[in-house]
């Protein structure tokens, strides 16, 4: 358990200091309007994906927002021995945690469900 708090911290870490998601916030907005319309969801690996419609904007947005997730799972996973595949997958479970009444979500394996 220790380990994933370990991993958490450094998401966490890389996430303040990462510029690449402050220069991110029209796309966090427009996604921020998807997953409240039902159109983009977290996924249990830690990377958003596209429930349904979305149009050519929503799709780029959540492409350049799961770009910089991939980079701070590769960033944490060097830092902490872990893979980046596991880094995701723990943020993932976090991220799920806080998926608001509504929206959706899709674990490891399973479909889009909505909470």
């Amino acid at each position: 358990m220790s380990r994933f708090k370990n991993i958490f911290a450094a998401i966490a870490l890389l996430l303040m200091s990462a510029p690449a998601f402050a220069d991110l916030a029209s796309d966090k907005a427009t996604v921020d309007a998807a997953k409240a319309a039902g159109t983009v969801g977290e996924q249990a690996d830690g990377y958003l994906g596209i429930v349904s419609g979305a149009d050519g904007a929503v799709t780029a947005a959540v492409n350049e927002i799961n770009t910089g997730r991939r980079q701070v799972y590769s960033q944490t996973a060097a830092k902490s021995g872990v893979t980046p595949d596991a880094a995701g997958q723990a943020t993932g479970a976090q991220l799920i945690a806080k998926v608001p009444g509504g929206q959706f979500f899709k674990p490891i394996g399973g479909a889009w469900t909505k909470k």
